[in-house]
């Protein structure tokens, strides 16, 4: 695609720091979930410095070539609830946080290690084109529920298959519908800064539509209408709580069966991880025009991610993945400037010590990052139906590869094998590559 930053470009340093908010906010929402879905007093601040060290990390690994952000990674919640459950005590569980992410992280070195010697062209011949385009495609796709949902924050009648048009409702659709509109126009019809920061624009005017209704919902008592939750300044954490302080305590009353047990939570998960990791940088590829997995090399990428994971857990307890948001914001704007990746990863460790402005960020309701959302998550799947664009589907062998691995995907097979959970996005891409690899058997 046509970029307005390159790689290696670099923006004034006014424009660096407004790009940089705006990747911090479309990543923030994922980031400060994780934590806040796990519990057991994880600390949100504490997740944004680890994602930002950790995106430092990665990006040192890959010599600053590869634009993209990680964030907390929702692949190893289960893994961080059997941390935690396995535990005598909570401080023993955040032991297990460590000791977890560090032997995913190692999965990653080792991965990493076997592709340098070997080199990645087997990669590409397991999955070409034509399988990683429609894996790609179904990362966007398994997503959009999460849009809709947040966009449409109500009550789901499953009987009638549609969303209950209440209050409630009416009023988070509009703020989402305000939302995307904004971005949609500002990137269609911006110019030169505002075509560049559309997300910026389209969540302050949809937080500023959520404050009025919110106002209102205050002044006639109307609770449907108050979608800013402001309370969440009663408990707020002026500093964060890193992972490590705690684990240290409990170190000491870690057992080998307790390892085991956290070993078979995390590392079949970061084997399911490492698929979306290829789907990731080769859609990232697309999008900057260079193979990332040639230059700086998918040995890179996988051990900076690897270790960025490993040292983002360190602090705040989850494991970092790179972040299809962060590449959506890339491919929407254009702007792939490294520097900016840079910037917001200093950005999120500053900011993870402002205990009110992590808190304020987090008053940016579901709706509004729903409408964002929709655009995002819609570039991803579209990203990865372009590279469908080479792909001869007249010929049945790519037809019914790309057919089992959308329908697959789309179709939600998540199969769960003991204790390891397979995601729709891993079951299609496996599934994918062999009904590609049998139908290659037949020459054209």
């Amino acid at each position: 695609m046509n970029l307005v930053y390159g790689v290696k470009d670099r923006p004034r340093p006014g424009q660096i720091i407004v790009f940089a908010i705006q990747q911090l906010l479309a990543i923030l929402a994922a980031t400060i979930a994780v934590p806040s879905i796990v519990g057991n007093g994880m600390s949100q601040s504490a997740a944004l410095f680890g994602a930002g060290v950790g995106t430092l990390i990665y990006l040192l690994f890959t010599r600053f070539r590869s634009p993209v952000f990680l964030g907390s990674s929702f692949a190893f919640l289960g893994s961080m609830f059997a941390a935690f459950g396995g535990a005598a005590s909570v401080s023993v569980g955040y032991a297990g946080l460590l000791i977890g992410a560090v032997l995913a992280g190692l999965v990653y070195v080792v991965i990493a290690l076997i592709v340098k010697v070997a080199g990645v062209s087997w990669i590409n011949k397991l999955m070409p084109p034509v399988v990683i385009g429609p894996t790609v495609a179904i990362i966007g796709l398994s997503l959009a529920g999460n849009a809709i949902g947040d966009s449409l924050s109500g009550a789901y009648d499953a009987a009638a298959g549609a969303y209950v048009m209440t209050t409630q409702v009416w009023v988070s659709f509009i703020c989402a519908l305000v939302t995307l509109l904004a971005v949609i126009l500002c990137s269609v019809y911006g110019k030169k800064m505002a075509k560049l920061i559309p997300f910026i624009i389209g969540i302050v005017a949809g937080y500023i539509v959520a404050l009025i209704f919110t106002l209102i919902g205050n002044a006639s008592g109307n609770e449907a209408l108050k979608v800013l939750d402001f309370t969440k300044f009663q408990n707020m954490q002026w500093v964060p709580k890193f992972t490590f302080i705690e684990a240290f305590k409990g170190f000491k009353e870690v057992t080998g069966e307790y390892v085991a047990t956290v070993a078979v939570a995390y590392v079949p998960v970061a084997f399911v991880v490492f698929a979306e990791h290829i789907a990731d940088h080769k859609n990232l590829s697309t999008i900057i025009n260079h193979d990332l997995l040639e230059d700086p090399g998918l040995h890179r990428t996988l051990l900076g991610d690897g270790v960025g994971s490993m040292v983002g857990a360190f602090f705040g307890g989850c494991p970092n993945t790179t972040y299809g948001e962060s590449v959506g914001c890339v491919a929407i704007t254009g702007n792939a400037s490294v520097i900016t990746i840079v910037a917001t990863a200093f950005l999120a460790i500053i900011a993870s010590f402002f205990g009110p402005f992590v808190t304020f960020l987090s008053t940016i309701p579901g709706c509004v990052m729903g409408g964002v959302c929709i655009t995002l998550y819609g570039f991803i799947a579209v990203s990865g139906l372009k590279m469908l664009q080479p792909v001869d589907l007249n010929d049945n062998r790519n037809l019914f590869t790309a057919s089992v691995i959308l329908i697959a995907g789309i179709g939600g097979m998540t199969l769960k094998i003991g204790a390891v959970t397979l995601t729709e996005i891993a079951c299609a891409l496996i599934l994918g590559i062999i009904v590609n690899l049998l139908v290659r058997r037949k020459k054209a």
